[in-house]
């Protein structure tokens, strides 16, 4: 990339998370690692208790992103063709004649809100995983090109379990980051209060759109990965899967199964985002380290001795950054 590009890329991303700051008050950390999935073009799993703005997280990208954006609520009784779309009987009043047309869901724009995803069965699920894994959706045999851009965000309620349908392991891995939106910090809950309780509630505006997104998207893959933080990321990524000799405590005592290449690969690519997003030239170590929660917590699957002593996922990633040295 040269200087020109760079500072180009610099400007918009300013703009950006100056736009998004108007609206969304704290969650720095949240809203950094939503943009480094945009920006690698992958889709996101966020948990959170309701009331924590994930809804209108994800509306404000959109807008600040010039994205079309669509909010689908999962529930029991949602059918795939209620995302995807289906095909109605209509007459043609000139001829007479009579012919299917298909009807676009609401998948079909360029940023969805998945809310409450575990809330609906397996096979209405499935409907939304083929169209993230593919970028098209099946209709009665025929398939649509979804828009580009194409992101999914979709969130899980942590504390209410009853009559929900979790996401399998398998699955699961195909969402580039796994984020936990926790409660805000006591002054921006003050501030939080006072906002959205005036008569003028700030608005977000559009400062880029889609193609510029999609040139940002491209960029990523210019920003270098030096040796030895390539060497981390796969010592990182080895050092959770309990099959390995030189397994780390906490990975032989707690871990069922690890994380497989694709973490790698997610740890690369992101951590190229969040260079690019910090206005850093090359990946380093500590971006790798900052994302281990994100990219690992959905892809590393604790064991029975972990829930009896009750260990979670987190508390072993966060063992395992603390232990692994950066250095072979």
């Amino acid at each position: 990339m040269n200087e020109k590009d760079w500072q180009l890329a610099q400007e918009r991303i300013g703009a950006l998370k100056s736009e998004i700051a108007k609206v969304i008050v704290g969650q720095e950390a949240i809203v950094e690692h939503m943009l480094v999935s945009l920006f690698c073009r992958g889709h996101c799993l966020v948990i959170g208790v309701p009331g924590l703005a994930k809804t209108l997280l994800v509306s404000t990208l959109g807008k600040v992103l010039g994205l079309t954006f669509q909010r689908i609520q999962f529930t029991p009784d949602l059918m795939p063709t209620d995302i995807v779309g289906t095909e109605i009987l209509q007459e043609d009043h000139a001829t007479g004649q009579r012919r299917f047309q298909f009807v676009h869901g609401p998948v079909f724009a360029n940023l969805i809100l998945a809310d409450e995803i575990n809330r609906t069965p397996p096979k209405t699920q499935a409907a939304l995983l083929e169209a993230m894994q593919e970028l098209q959706a099946t209709v009665n045999g025929q398939t649509f090109p979804l828009p580009k851009p194409f992101m999914v965000f979709a969130t899980q309620n942590p504390i209410e379990h009853e009559g929900t349908y979790p996401l399998p392991e398998a699955q699961l891995d195909r969402f580039l980051l796994s984020l936990n939106i926790e409660y805000p910090e006591s002054t921006d809950e003050r501030n939080i209060v006072l906002q959205t309780t005036q008569r003028d509630k700030p608005e977000a505006s559009c400062v880029m759109h889609a193609e510029e997104l999609m040139d940002l998207q491209n960029r990523i893959f210019d920003i270098p990965v030096p040796d030895h933080v390539l060497d981390y990321i796969l010592r990182l990524v080895q050092a959770t899967r309990p099959v390995n000799a030189d397994a780390l405590e906490p990975t032989r005592r707690y871990v069922s199964w690890g994380a497989g290449p694709r973490a790698a690969q997610t740890f690369t690519l992101t951590a190229k985002a969040l260079a690019l997003l910090r206005g850093q030239s090359a990946v380093s170590v500590e971006e790798v380290q900052e994302l281990a929660l994100p990219v690992l917590r959905h892809r590393v699957i604790p064991n029975y001795t972990a829930t009896g002593e009750g260990i979670g996922v987190d508390t072993i990633i966060t063992q395992l950054v603390e232990q692994l040295p950066v250095a072979p």
